[in-house]
């Protein structure tokens, strides 16, 4: 019997039309990245800027940390509702994302920041967005400065060691900066019982809820998780008169 010979089919390579319709835009993108003189550590940022900052293309400046640490502004708009017309402090301003969206909301904003760079560029972006009138910058040390302070809301965002917190399982408030994050709600809680903090997505929240618990008696707590895109982003703590239950403001 005559065996049927075997046939093999002869495939040709193709490329991926929508990928190579892509790759120009790809380049370009990281073309400009590369123009902007930006290190390797931002460019994952770099690329999620204008949830940052929408109006980024109008001159916004940030610093290599600030890249990493500045609130996504649609997060910032979320803290910012919970303080209309208040009076909010907030603790360490940065390049001034939450600042800016305080003032957005009518609010006097305190905003204080050790790093004198980050406060030039805080007041650059303020004046894009219009607000810098309704902020009072200084440069200090929060912890120095609180005694004398006076406002409705404080607002802290601590810094958090930077990236590689997304790698530590359970963030515990001692891992905060510059320090523990019981001395930092401790500080702000002789200021005023109303208490926002921002903090990583993977945060002890056993630990966060025993913050409510340093007053007597103790604050009102709520516990809200912030997404952009779908993704996770972080906690918000609302404590005191910014819980849902008791916003402040509200009769």
């Amino acid at each position: 019997m005559q065996k049927k010979a075997s046939r093999r089919r002869s495939t040709t390579c193709r490329p991926n039309k929508r990928k190579l319709l892509h790759l120009p835009r790809q380049i370009q993108k990281r073309r400009k990245f590369l123009e902007e003189g930006l290190t390797p550590l931002v460019e994952k940022y770099w690329f999620q800027r204008y949830d940052l900052f929408s109006r980024y293309d109008e001159g916004i400046k940030m610093d290599e940390q600030g890249w990493y640490s500045v609130t996504p502004e649609k997060i910032a708009i979320t803290h910012a509702k919970r303080c209309e017309n208040a009076t909010v402090i907030d603790c360490f301003a940065g390049v001034g994302g939450n600042a800016i969206q305080f003032a957005s909301m009518c609010c006097h904003v305190v905003a204080i920041e050790i790093d004198p760079l980050k406060v030039d560029m805080a007041i650059n972006n303020a004046k894009i967005y219009g607000v810098e009138d309704y902020i009072d910058f200084i440069v200090g040390d929060f912890f120095q400065l609180a005694p004398s302070l006076k406002g409705d809301v404080v607002f802290l965002s601590p810094p958090w060691g930077g990236p590689s917190y997304k790698w530590v399982k359970k963030f515990t408030l001692d891992l905060l900066k510059p320090k523990d994050g019981y001395a930092i709600f401790q500080a702000a809680q002789a200021i005023t019982p109303n208490i926002i903090m921002f903090l990583p997505r993977n945060v002890d929240l056993l630990q966060v809820e025993e913050l409510c618990w340093l007053s007597s008696p103790p604050l009102q707590v709520e516990i809200e998780e912030n997404y952009v895109r779908s993704n996770l982003k972080g906690v918000t703590v609302y404590f005191g008169g910014t819980a849902a239950s008791s916003q402040y403001g509200s009769s």
